[in-house]
């Protein structure tokens, strides 16, 4: 996440594909068919969706979309700031619509992960550590949800 004071804007959650056209052009992308439609479904998403999550979603609407298609359009929405990859788990990556500052809880009975607010967590020293210049960071912990 980007340290206080450089925060990444976020495009709202798209719900038309006029909307979608847009956030995509507003960040420098030629809408096509199918990154309307990987758009839509990332964009608009509540949860953190693997690439796999998003081309099963993407292909209930437009079957004949491609894995390297999905996968290369995510990767282009992370470079471009409209979404973020996160690593929080060992060999999965997870995409965010959610591009502000936040923290991640990811239950370890059902791997769920869930945003935890950004003032929820006090993070100090972080501009002192010695030999380091941080400029973004998050916390992501890791438990299971009480009953």
């Amino acid at each position: 996440m980007p340290a206080p004071g450089r925060p990444s804007p976020k495009p709202p959650a798209p719900a038309t594909d006029v909307a979608v056209v847009a956030a995509l052009r507003g960040r420098g992308v030629q809408p096509s068919a199918q990154r309307v439609e990987i758009a839509r479904v990332v964009l608009a998403a509540c949860d953190h969706p693997s690439a796999d999550d998003v081309l099963e979603r993407v292909r209930a609407r437009l079957p004949v979309v491609s894995r390297a298609t999905v996968y290369n359009t995510l990767n282009l929405f992370v470079e471009k700031g409209l979404l973020r990859a996160l690593h929080l788990a060992a060999g999965r990556v997870v995409f965010d619509p959610k591009t502000s500052p936040h923290h991640h809880f990811v239950d370890e009975a059902t791997g769920r992960i869930d945003d935890v607010p950004w003032d929820r967590l006090a993070v100090t020293g972080v501009e002192r550590l010695p030999g380091l210049d941080v400029t973004e960071y998050q916390v992501v912990l890791h438990g299971r949800r009480r009953p």
